[in-house]
Order: structure tokens, then sequence, then C-alpha cells
């Protein structure tokens, strides 16, 4: 891979020499603006808007417009004189936990590789020291005439580099989220989490750009003279877009089928209390005619109380004897009461009388 970068790693004293190669490739189709008639390609040329003429490449410099809307021109040697400590040198700032870095902040990707055997040993106790540690560097560096920050990090064996924006570089979220109170129900967050546990896990080597290998097959088939059909080209774009689209009216779907699937659960309970219902006001009934119902029964030929078992039948005597004997036992025992308590009385009685003084003739 050619390198678009050369410099070195500041990591305190260590100096890392390393040369830096993009990470990513764009595999997106590019057209030529070309004239239909004769398919001639369409150029830009830089014009001069005073004097309408062309202007050669060297005579083309750095314009920067103040806020009175005067140009200030800068030349190279004026770029040159900026303090740039960082153009030619990644210089490792700090190091944090990697969740301390909002993925919305990154920006470009690029491999680091080591300049050189001598850059061998210095990479390698760079990129261990990561893994220990399981932090990122940040760091400052001039890449594209500009200084920027960035992200070093261990990817598979190597090092990566993501230059990152700078913080006041990214917007206010203010007015994207909807700012009145939406409520979500527990039942339609669960029913989410089912839908994504049924798309199961991603495979990765599957992914691929649907799009950009149906446009090269087109061109393919225009190069051999052999033209799919408007029609075949339609059924694919049906048949191939809107995930995202199916996978919310499928959610919208299942939040339906559960909503109808609640309704019917509470008529469901409903009509089981009112036949809860009904079945006691009967057995209400029946207990407040029972007597009556019984006793006219016994007259109408009503069915007879079943006989008791001969092991019942002594077990009753046996009942009625004790209660027999125990109230013998409470009536002999109050008649001896009462009968002591007569004699008693006549003993007060007689000893009142013997001690009462008799009258003299």
């Amino acid at each position: 891979m050619r390198s678009i970068w050369k410099g070195a790693i500041s990591f305190g004293l260590v100096s890392i020499p390393i040369k830096v190669v993009a990470a990513t490739e764009n595999h997106s189709v590019s057209f030529h603006q070309v004239h239909t008639v004769d398919q001639g390609r369409i150029r830009y040329r830089k014009v001069c808007e005073l004097d309408e003429a062309e202007v050669p490449r060297e005579e083309i410099g750095r314009g920067f417009e103040t806020e009175e809307g005067r140009t200030m021109l800068l030349t190279d040697d004026d770029m040159a004189a900026l303090p740039l400590p960082t153009a030619r040198t990644v210089e490792i700032l700090g190091f944090v936990p990697a969740e301390e870095i909002d993925p919305i902040q990154l920006d470009r990707s690029y491999y680091l590789a080591a300049d050189g055997k001598r850059a061998d040993k210095p990479y390698v106790l760079l990129r261990e020291a990561l893994k220990r540690s399981g932090k990122v560097a940040v760091a400052k560096l001039a890449l594209r005439a500009r200084e920027s920050l960035g992200m070093l990090r261990v990817y598979e064996d190597a090092l990566a580099l993501h230059t990152m924006l700078w913080p006041d570089e990214i917007r206010s979220v203010s007015g994207v989220a909807p700012e009145e109170e939406v409520t979500v129900r527990d039942a339609e967050l669960d029913l989410a989490d089912t839908l994504m546990e049924t798309l199961g896990e991603l495979d990765w080597g599957d992914l691929r750009d649907e799009y950009r290998e149906a446009l090269e097959e087109l061109v393919r088939a225009k190069a051999e003279g052999a033209e799919p059909p408007p029609e075949e080209l339609r059924r694919r774009a049906e048949a191939g877009g809107g995930k995202l689209v199916d996978l919310m009216s499928v959610l919208e779907r299942s939040v339906q089928e559960a909503r109808s699937g609640h309704a019917e659960g509470e008529a469901t309970v409903h009509a089981l209390s009112d036949r809860r219902k009904g079945t006691g006001e009967r057995a209400a009934s029946g207990r407040s005619g029972g007597k009556g119902g019984r006793s006219g029964a016994a007259g109408s030929g009503a069915k007879p109380a079943a006989r008791k078992s001969p092991a019942k039948k002594t077990a009753a005597k046996k009942t009625a004897a004790k209660k027999t004997g125990t109230k013998k036992a409470a009536a002999a025992e109050k008649s001896a009461g009462t009968a002591g308590a007569k004699k008693t009385a006549a003993g007060k009685t007689a000893a009142k009388k013997s001690a009462r003084p008799r009258k003299s003739a």
C-alpha cells in the first residue's frame, strides 16, 4: 500500500518512525459527465471572474476572505511560517478508555506501519502496552495541511489511527429528537427485543453493495449489447430494497397484534368473570331454598338418605354413651351438692334454735 504521510509517533522520549497508509477504500461507482450527442467528456476550466481568462495552475494561490469581505492572499512562505509542531509528528497527549470517545467524533481511518527495522521494537512496545492497558491513545497530528486530533488503537496486529473532529465541530443535538414526551410501554419494548433477537447475529462476510453489483452488471450488459429489460431492473429494486421499512412494518403489525390480543384477553377475562358470577348466583339460590326443597322432597318420593356404615354406627353409639354418662355424672354431682347444701342449712337452723334463751313461765 502506498503511504500518504511519513513521520514519527512521539511517545514520551520514544520516537517511532511510521508511514501512514489509508485503511479504507471507496468502491462506489463514479461517473463522468459527457455530452449526450457525441459522448465527449465535459471538462471544467478554472477561469478568472474578472478577465474571464483561463488561469494556469502555477498562478492559482490561497485566498482567505475576512468578515468585511476582503480577500487576503496567503503565500506558501506564509503557510510554512505557521507554528505547526505536529507537521511530521503524531504527538500522543494521553491515554483514555475507548468508551470515552463517541464514534460521532471519528473521521477517517488509517493504518500506521513501522518505517524501517529500527522502528519495529518501539512499534511493538506501544502496541503491546495499548493491548495490556485496554485503552486508546489520543494524539495530535498535522495531516492534509491541517492539524487534527487522532485516536490510536490496536487493530488485529497493527496500530490504527482514526482522525477525530475537534469538539467544536460537533453540532448540537438540540431539536433533533422529539420534543414532546412519548410514552413507550414495556410490552412494546419487549416486542422490539423479540424482533431484534429474531434477526439474529450479523454475518459481516455476507454484506455487499447490491446496488453497485447491479450497476456493474448493467454496464457489462450494455457493453455486450444485451441490455436487461426495465421490468427486470424494477423487480430487483423492489425485491432488494427497503429492509428498514420492512422491519418497521413488521414491528407495527406485531404491536397491533399484541394490542388486539390484549383486547381479546380482557374480553375473555370479563366473560369468565360473568360466568363465575352467574354460577355463584345459581349456587346461592339453591342454598336459600335447600331446606324447603329437602323437606318437600321427603314427602314427594325424594331419594332416602344414605345408610351409615356399621363402623360409623358404633362410633356414634360410643359418642352418645359418653354424652349420656357425662350428663348423668353431672346430674348426680348436682344432686349431691344440693343435698349437702340442704343438710348444712338444716344444721345451722337447729344450732340457732338451741342457742335462743327460753322464756320463763
